[in-house]
């Protein structure tokens, strides 16, 4: 009897404890901004490189010209000069 008497009253005593964080975790106000500065930390470490390098190049893709290139211009000089002319 004692011992089901202990449970509950322990039992009990959890239950308002745990009523009573919870009324007080509602009732939190965080800042609006939070800085932190890290100024005065030294971060020590090693660098970590990867075990292999994959490189998988892609082709050049080659295209079909649109825009003729052209080399010389004479037809367009000598009509520039009867122009002139």
């Amino acid at each position: 009897m004692r011992i089901s008497l202990l449970a509950v009253l322990t039992l009990v005593g959890l239950a308002s404890i745990s009523n009573n964080a919870h009324a007080q975790d509602e009732n939190v106000i965080y800042k609006e901004k939070t800085e932190i500065d890290f100024e005065a930390v030294d971060v020590e470490g090693q660098l970590k490189k990867p075990q292999g390098v994959l490189s998988m190049e892609r082709a050049k893709a080659s295209f079909n010209p649109l825009v003729q290139l052209r080399l010389d211009f004479t037809k367009e000089m000598e009509m520039s000069v009867n122009d002139i002319q």
